[in-house]
């Protein structure tokens, strides 16, 4: 008898459209192997999108779903049928955890263990070391296609007369629209650039708004890339990487967002700090025993409560626009046909900033515009890049005004510099201790969401997850989903072995297989967690503190006395891993254990 088998996809051989088999055994032969090529197929149509969201400066408790007031429903709605994470941690600052979600390493261990500036030292190059890879290069191996839209920040080459090598373009991205330093003003970016192109509200051909607003303009982008991609790469994966600057200082927000929450904050800081602990106990986020850390700032000695007021206001508009994005990426992913096959993943740089910039009253007048409108390009006065430059006399927008700042100037308005303060960042951090730089509880923590309607099992869907995880797991997890090996060079270099682990098996509630400590190290604040116990100190010299986070999150119970065993093992762990993670030698100061 002889069979003959349509052939409705092709096979890794070659075959005529009509193959006969002269026995049974053949026939099964064949049969075993087109089965295996249909899987294989669906395997390969079936490889995820990967969307990773990251926001700047935000606190553990500041999202809806993680127990605070603001309004945002998009983060909310991922986390009820997805999962959350309640031990998710960061690397305490905004360059240092760039580095380190982008390629799977320590931050030391890509050249970014302080921020951009180059100290001449393995670990502090203040830029991407050529030893690394970042997801968009290596998911690009396996044909995903790669985009990218916010801020960068992870290399000292930021304007365009540097060099480009480590942008995005040139690492890994195909598309990419953003700032590459750090801080800007929300409403003129500097620093910005399409690709490889600078550009700015004013001379952007491709992007021009009725009104324009840096946080809305990433959302846009993201969603423009999702659109552009079905149209011309639908038979290929993608993989996007959402960089917020919200709610990053300046605390610069839109009018009607402002309005929004007018009036929410008058109360001050306790009231709202305390519904927040009690809302995250409600919601099985916190153990009962764990208790709210001491205010740091009291609302009765506030001498301008309006203003002190006006601060949280902005904040929260500024993180309310920051959700709208979210859900405009959503529903971008829903209407092409993209929502089922993709994973996103949100989370936080670090955790809330207790900075005083722009609080204090600059010196001279600034009642008057001092110059013409400035137009292209930006003369060198109007960039506004770092702090340092921002609170210089010389600062100003682009149409003429100086930026203003201090006790009384109402924040929101581009030419405001503003932070949102000390007070406020307790009250995102709620319930834990301490602030971003800062190797404690709330310089680390981040709600980390993840959500994916294919991968998250029903049983896990709207729980949290109660593993640690930390950033270097995101590279392996985007590796794991997209089936990629993690390269072994890049341009000829080896590179570093990868740090973190596939945080896949928490979809469907499982395990982490994990057999190394967590470790951290900024500017001398440093960390190391093994299971439930966590070694930190503030300094070089600052002495180390034990605590039992599994009773003690907030880490108001110091035992490194009554277990100095388990606290000199754990320094001792501590300080091998220092040697080889390029974290010493320090640039600044020497270490020094002490308990």
């Amino acid at each position: 008898m002889i069979y003959l088998i349509p052939l409705s996809h092709p096979l890794p051989y070659s075959l005529h459209p009509f193959t006969p088999f002269t026995s049974m055994k053949h026939f099964f032969a064949f049969l075993c192997t087109l089965l295996l090529s249909a899987f294989a197929f669906a395997a390969e149509t079936q490889r995820p999108n990967i969307i990773v969201i990251m926001t700047d400066d935000m606190g553990y408790s500041d999202l809806g779903c993680y127990g605070g007031e603001i309004h945002t429903p998009a983060l909310d709605s991922l986390a009820a049928t997805g999962i959350r994470f309640t031990q998710f941690y960061n690397a305490a600052k905004c360059c240092p955890t760039r580095a380190s979600i982008l390629t799977g390493l320590h931050p030391h261990q890509a050249g970014v263990g302080h921020m951009t500036r180059d100290h001449n030292l393995p670990g502090y190059t203040g830029d991407l070391l050529p030893s690394c890879v970042t997801i968009a290069e290596a998911l690009k191996t396996a044909g995903y296609a790669t985009y990218g839209a916010g801020k960068w920040h992870v290399t000292k080459h930021s304007t365009d007369s540097d060099e480009r090598h480590n942008w995005p373009v040139q690492r890994g991205f195909d598309r990419y629209y953003g700032i590459i330093g750090g801080a800007t003003n929300f409403f003129e970016p500097a620093s910005l650039f399409r690709d490889n192109t600078p550009v700015s509200p004013l001379n952007d051909p491709e992007y021009k708004p009725d009104e324009y607003y840096f946080t809305t303009a990433i959302s846009d982008h993201a969603v423009r890339y999702i659109k552009e991609h079905v149209q011309s790469e639908a038979d290929k994966p993608f993989f996007m990487y959402v960089a917020y600057t919200a709610a990053h200082w300046p605390m610069q927000a839109l009018p009607q967002g402002i309005a929004k929450y007018e009036g929410r904050y008058d109360q001050g800081y306790d009231s709202i700090r305390q519904a927040r602990f009690e809302r995250m106990r409600s919601i099985g986020l916190l153990d009962e025993r764990w208790v709210l850390t001491p205010k740091t700032d009291e609302w009765d000695a506030v001498s301008n409560k309006p203003w002190e007021s006006k601060c949280m206001e902005v904040y929260a508009a500024m993180v309310d626009n920051m959700d709208q994005g979210v859900a405009s990426i959503v529903q971008a992913l829903k209407e092409n046909g993209q929502y089922e096959n993709t994973v996103i993943m949100y989370l936080q740089d670090n955790g809330a900033e207790a900075s005083s910039h722009g609080r204090q009253v600059r010196q001279g007048s600034y009642s008057e515009r001092v110059a013409e409108p400035v137009f292209e390009p930006y003369p060198p006065e109007t960039i506004l890049h770092q702090w340092m430059e921002v609170m210089g006399a010389s600062a100003r927008t682009r149409d003429g005004f100086p930026l203003i700042s201090g006790d009384g100037v109402m924040p929101g308005p581009k030419d405001t510099f503003i932070a949102y303060g000390r007070g406020w960042a307790n009250v995102s951090n709620t319930p834990l201790r301490e602030f971003k730089s800062f190797m404690h509880e709330g310089g680390i923590s981040t709600p980390f969401i993840v959500h994916s309607p294919l991968l998250v099992s029903e049983s896990m869907q709207g729980k949290f997850y109660t593993e640690a995880g930390q950033l270097m797991d995101i590279m392996a997890t985007c590796l794991d989903l997209a089936g990629v090996k993690y390269p072994e060079k890049r341009n000829g270099i080896d590179v570093t072995p990868l740090e973190g682990i596939s945080l896949k098996p928490a979809f469907t509630g499982g395990t982490l297989d994990r057999e190394t400590p967590l470790f951290w190290e900024h500017q001398g604040a440093r960390a190391i967690r093994e299971g439930k116990w966590k070694l930190v100190a503030k300094g070089p010299v600052a002495p180390w503190e034990l605590y039992d986070i599994d009773v003690d999150r907030c880490e108001m119970n110091n035992l490194a006395d009554e277990h100095r065993e388990l606290a000199e093992k754990l320094a001792t762990q501590w300080e091998n891993w220092a040697k080889e993670a390029n974290v010493f030698p320090w640039p600044w100061a020497e270490y020094q254990r002490q308990f």
